[in-house]
This record gives structure tokens, sequence and C-alpha cells, in this order.
């Protein structure tokens, strides 16, 4: 609806009278009239004209679609720097310089809590993990491979310790090279679902959620897409196998220093306070080391001595004797002399979990627990500061300098910059991980769009695979060749999916994708979860338990799924592009049953199961739940969403109305009990935003 024209403060302007004679007009001035004489001593009647109004502003007009990706300007709604004196400046200066320390101090214990969620998810899921790669049986099946990456990194929180295992796998040949490619690629996909799980925290507001979860999402998509396509290529080709082959051929690499940890310098004082693990457990489980499986992953001793001592051993015969020079015999027994490693430990370790008694699923559990708490409380207040502090035009700059491309003609360079700048920051806090979580609340709250979220996306995939190449050239001799092999088959894959899906702009599916996924979890927000259980934990364990059947029962039971997705995605396909070739039923999804082809159903169904959370509280506490609601913006699910939503559905829009339509509209007073028409004037009334035209 058109609004009303402003009448405030209205005062009679004398340019607006029409004098007329006295003989036609009413004797009785009425209102709006003024009566005076003029020259010639005649009375003249002076009318004051109204502002005139257009019935146009009665009708109905279409307003504008907004689109939903379109980022938020973040206006500056304090007082202006101009407008301040000395004292109001230097506050302003001193505020800046607390929230900047206040921001860094978050984003340090933002990124601490995702190292303790790592430690938490290996204390609880490692053994499975390196019991997952120590059935070799199945290690042949490439699907099986993909999907027993995938499940071991998601439960281990870390591509780099999976990645570390299936190296230790191949250097002591319980693994060749072509049967770890698969296991690399499901790595490559169970490293993106930590910034999946920081989207989640961002579900109280809507649009922010939309695009933190689409930003999030479009690294599972380039992911899953990459190995759909060079998956089978690999199986049919091995090309990756053949190409690192001939680059650890071509070039004689040598030993060299691992890459600078430069984030764990900073970290490591906190994160050790609080927890250390013995990361070798997992990768003795995965070489079937059966005292292994009793080990604890909790570090005791941190400071150990190792001596390596002559001794005197007996053995059966001569013929296990270290040498003929050193074997004797004394007639009943032989004897030989050989090295006997002693290891003494010294110091313990100062974690406050290095003297309890409990169990390591029980230890992970209360640290799992704990740096999802801190993990989420830091995120929102990392999300708060931002919003304070990209404000006004230092969001203009920032957005500008984000989101610009180069002039004419090298427009086109852009991304690819971007991609360098990804890689870059990945290397230098050695985790892709810890990059696109903390990029995450960035897309959220606007300052970075997903067309802009995605090369960077693809420069922290590159990144951590240049930190595990660097790592690899540290490792000993006997495993330099293999280490070095999976690294750059790491590598290799992450270029061949960028060349697939970046390059050209009709084939960057995933930022589609992943905007798709976006609209439907700000719509549906339990969504969000389903995806994230879906298909990270339920399909990777289902197809595992079909490999361990075998091949036929797998491949009968995934070929008519597939089958099934593949009709589904071309009938898709044609009904949006071509649907006068299709037959009239099959132009829609009407004919099948509506919780078929519609999440509302499943809304409902959902609602229902939650709907004591949403019970509406009483009036007495929604002064509590309103301040609860502005400082984090409560969910759906929350008891204080209620009260929000009962709020504003209490509150009215005034629109100001002249008296000409006062038999259209019904007036109300304001909140504070000052009836709106002393406030606004005398010529207009302020009506209900539910009964206005």
């Amino acid at each position: 609806m058109a609004p009303w024209p402003e009448l405030e403060n209205a005062q009679p302007d004398p340019n607006k009278y029409m004098e007329g004679d006295t003989s036609q007009q009413s004797a009785t001035p009425g209102k709006g009239k003024d009566t005076s004489q003029n020259d010639s001593g005649t009375p003249v009647t002076k009318i004051e004209l109204l502002p005139s109004y257009s019935t146009v502003a009665l009708i109905e007009e279409p307003t504008a679609v907004e689109d939903p990706w379109d980022l938020p300007e973040l206006r500056d709604t304090g007082i202006k720097w101009s407008e301040r004196d000395t004292k109001g400046k230097i506050l302003c200066v001193f505020q800046g310089i607390g929230k900047f320390i206040l921001l860094l101090a978050f984003l340090y214990f933002f990124v601490c809590s995702l190292d303790v969620l790592s430690s938490a998810f290996q204390l609880v899921g490692g053994k499975v993990a390196g019991q997952f790669f120590s059935n070799n049986s199945i290690m042949s099946n490439p699907v099986a491979g993909l999907v027993i990456g995938v499940l071991v990194t998601v439960l281990v929180q870390s591509s780099s310790t999976s990645s570390s295992i299936i190296v230790s796998m191949v250097a002591s040949s319980l693994l060749t090279v072509r049967a770890a490619i698969p296991i690399i690629m499901g790595a490559n996909i169970g490293t993106s679902v930590t910034n999946t799980i920081v989207a989640l925290m961002q579900a109280g507001d809507r649009s922010e959620f939309r695009r933190a979860f689409a930003g999030a999402t479009v690294h599972d998509f380039f992911n899953w897409l990459s190995v759909l396509v060079l998956l089978p290529l690999e199986a049919a080709t091995h090309y990756l196998e053949i190409l690192t082959n001939l680059v650890v051929e071509t070039f004689n690499f040598k030993n060299g220093e691992d890459a600078p940890a430069l984030l764990k310098v900073i970290t490591d004082p906190f994160t050790k306070l609080i927890i250390q693990l013995d990361k070798k457990v997992i990768n003795q489980i995965a070489m079937n080391d059966e005292a292994a499986k009793n080990k604890s992953l909790i570090k005791i001793w941190c400071e150990t001595f190792t001596n390596v001592t002559q001794m005197n051993v007996t053995v059966p015969s001569p013929e296990n004797c270290t040498s003929p020079s050193l074997c004797w015999s004394d007639g009943s027994y032989t004897w030989t002399i050989k090295n006997v490693t002693y290891k003494e430990n010294i110091a313990k370790c100062q974690h406050i979990f290095v003297n309890s008694s409990l169990p390591d699923v029980a230890v992970g559990i209360i640290l799992l627990l704990a740096s999802l708490l801190v993990l989420c409380g830091c995120l929102i207040m990392i999300v708060k500061l931002l919003g304070s502090v990209l404000r006004g035009q230092v969001a203009v700059v920032i957005k500008k300098t984000l989101n610009t491309d180069f002039p004419f003609p090298f427009a086109w360079l852009t991304g690819y910059l971007a991609i360098l700048v990804g890689a870059g920051m990945t290397f230098i806090v050695q985790s892709s991980s810890v990059f696109t979580s903390a990029m995450t609340p960035l897309i959220g709250i606007g300052v970075i769009t997903i067309e802009r979220a995605y090369p960077l996306t693809l420069g922290s995939n590159i990144g951590t695979t240049t930190t595990a190449i660097l790592a690899a050239l540290a490792s000993p001799g006997n495993t330099l060749r293999s280490s070095l092999q999976i690294a750059l088959c790491h590598f290799f894959f992450n270029i061949s999916g960028i060349l697939l899906w970046y390059p050209i702009p009709f084939t960057r599916l995933p930022i589609r994708l992943a905007k798709g996924l976006g609209n439907i979890s700000a719509e549906y927000r339990w969504f969000a979860i389903f995806y994230l259980i879906f298909f990270f934990f339920l399909t990777p364990l289902a197809v595992f338990g079909l490999s361990l059947a075998g091949w036929p029962v797998l491949v009968g039971v995934g070929a008519p799924i597939i089958l099934v997705i593949l009709l589904v995605v071309v009938l898709r396909f044609l009904q949006s592009r071509y649907p006068r070739i299709l037959p009239r039923k099959l132009q829609s999804w009407d004919f099948l049953p509506l919780w078929m082809h519609s999440l509302k159903p499943w809304d409902e169904l959902i609602f229902l199961l939650t709907g004591c959370c949403q019970t509406r509280c009483c009036f007495c506490c929604r002064v509590c739940c309103r301040a609860c609601c502005l400082l984090c913006g409560c969910p759906a699910c929350c008891r204080c969403s209620g009260c929000c939503r009962i709020l504003e559905e209490e509150q009215d829009t005034p629109i100001k109305a002249p008296k000409a339509f006062d038999n259209m509209a019904m007036s109300t007073e304001a909140q504070d009990g000052v009836p709106r028409s002393q406030v606004d004037g005398p010529d207009t009334e302020v009506t209900s935003s539910s009964t206005a035209l």
C-alpha cells in the first residue's frame, strides 16, 4: 500500500488562498476560511486550498521482490564523527580499540575450541576410525575406501590425522597408493563438515543463516561433485597414480623442513593445558597392533628418556645369535648380545585430565560439549562485534575491497587472485577448517558474497595440500616417497576439481546448489541438521555396510537408487526448461503424494514433535525474553522466540492519514498513552497497519 502524504507540522500558507465574492459563498465562514476586506471595502472570503490526494495511492501497488542473496546494508546508526566533541571522539577511539582486542580474543578462543573439538572427536571415535583402516579386505573397493575416508575424517575432525594414517599404512606396505587415493578423496569431503557445524550456530537469524549455510556448504558441493566425476575417472584410468608417480620419479626430492606451524605456536600453550593426545595409538590400531587397542589416547608422560643398552640374552639356538662372534654356550643355554631399548618416564603432562581415571569416551564427551559451548558463544560474540564494527563507511570500504572485481578486461582475474589468497591464508593458519570456519560468520553477516567465498574456499583446499606436501618432505627416508605421492594425489585431485567447476561460469554448479540448499534451510531450519547427519554419517555408514557384504550386494542396492536419482534430476530439468515435451501429468510433481515432493508435511510433523519447545511463556517474563532475542537472536525452537513473536505482533506501524478518510480508518493511541493526534498535528490521525486500506 502506498503511504499517505506527510502532513506533519502543517501550517497555513498565505499563498494558498483563493479569493471569492461573498455573494457566491455562504455567509457563515466555515473551517478553512478567513474573511477580510479588499481595497474597495467589499468583504472577501479567503479559502485555504488543502493539498490534493491522488486516488492512485489507494490502489495496491506491486512491490518489488527482494533478492534474499543481496548483501544487507550495515548502516551506522550512531553519532557521526563530525558531530562528536573531543571527549566523545576519544571515547569512540578507545571503544574501537577495545572492540578490536575483544574480537581478537574471541577469535583466539574460537580457534582453540576448534582444536579441542578435534581432540574430543578423536577421543570418542579415534579407535573406531583406526579399526576402519585395519579392515584391509575391503580397501580394494574404491567406493568403500571413499566412505571410509569420509567417516574417519568426520570422526577425528582432521584431514591431517587421516592423511598421516594413510601415509603410515602405505609406507608399511599395508596399503597401495592405488587403494589410498579414494580414501584421500573421502578425507577431502570429511574435512568440510567443520564449517557446516559452525554455520548451524547462526540459525537465530533467517537471512544470516541462509547466507552462512550456503557459504559453508559450497565447500561440500564442490567436494561431492569432484568425487562424482573424478572417482570413476581414477578407477578407469588411474591418472592420479600415474601422474604423481611421474612427478616423484622426475624430481629428486630430498628431506626438508616441516611446514612452519604459525598458528599452533599461538594456540598450543592454551590447548595443551586442556588435553593432549597420543596420536600414535590410532596409527598402531590401523596397523593391526593388538596391544594398542587397550591403550588410552590421553597422553600421560610428556617427557621420556629412551636408553639403548647391550645386554646378554638367551636364544633357542646358535642360529638366532646376532653374529657368530657374539654367541657362546654354557652347556644348557645359548647366549648372545642384543641391543635392548629401555624407556624411562621423566615428567608428566600438565593438562587437566592427566590424573583422571575416566575412560576416553567420557573425557571426549565432556570436551565435546564444552568445546561446542565455547564455539557457539565465541561465534555469537564475533558476529555481534563484527556487526557493530562493520558499519557505515567502514563496511562500504571492506565490502568493496572484498567483493569488487578488477576493471575490464581483467575482471576474470579476480577469482584466481581470491584462490591464491585462500591458499596463502590456509598455509599460514595450517588448517583449511579454521580458515573456512572463520570465514563463515563473515558470509552470514553479509561482508563476503557467496560468489567471492567460493574461490577463497577452493584456494583453502589447495593451501591444505601444500602444507601436506611440506610435511611429506620432512618425513624420514623410508616414508618419503609414499607420503609425498599421497600428498601430491591430494593436490592434483583439488586442482582437477577446480578445473572442472570454476574456470567457466556456467560450470560453477556448487554456488547454485549451495544457494538452493540455503533457501531450503532458511525456510525449514531442521533440514540443515538432517543434511548434516544424512550426507556425512548415514550415507557413508550405509555404503560401508553394503561394502562389507561384497560387490554384488553393493551394486544390487546402489544401482537402482542411482538410476532413480538420475531420473528425478532429468525430469526436474525438463520440467524447468522444456515442460511442453512432457505429458501433462509429468509437467509437475503433483501426481505424487504431498510428502514425497514437499517438505511442508515433514515440517508439520517436526513441529508437532518439538511443540513442547515452542510453548509461549507468560507475560511477566517477556522483558527477559526480549532482551535474550535482541542479544542472540533466538531460533524458532527456543521458548523466547514465542515471546518475541507476540511482541512483534502487538506493535503496530503508524500510518498517517488525512481527515478526509476519517470514515475509513480507526484511530489508535501511542504506546506511551499520549494520543497520536496530539503528537502529529491537528489534521492527521494514526491508523493501525491492520485496518488501513
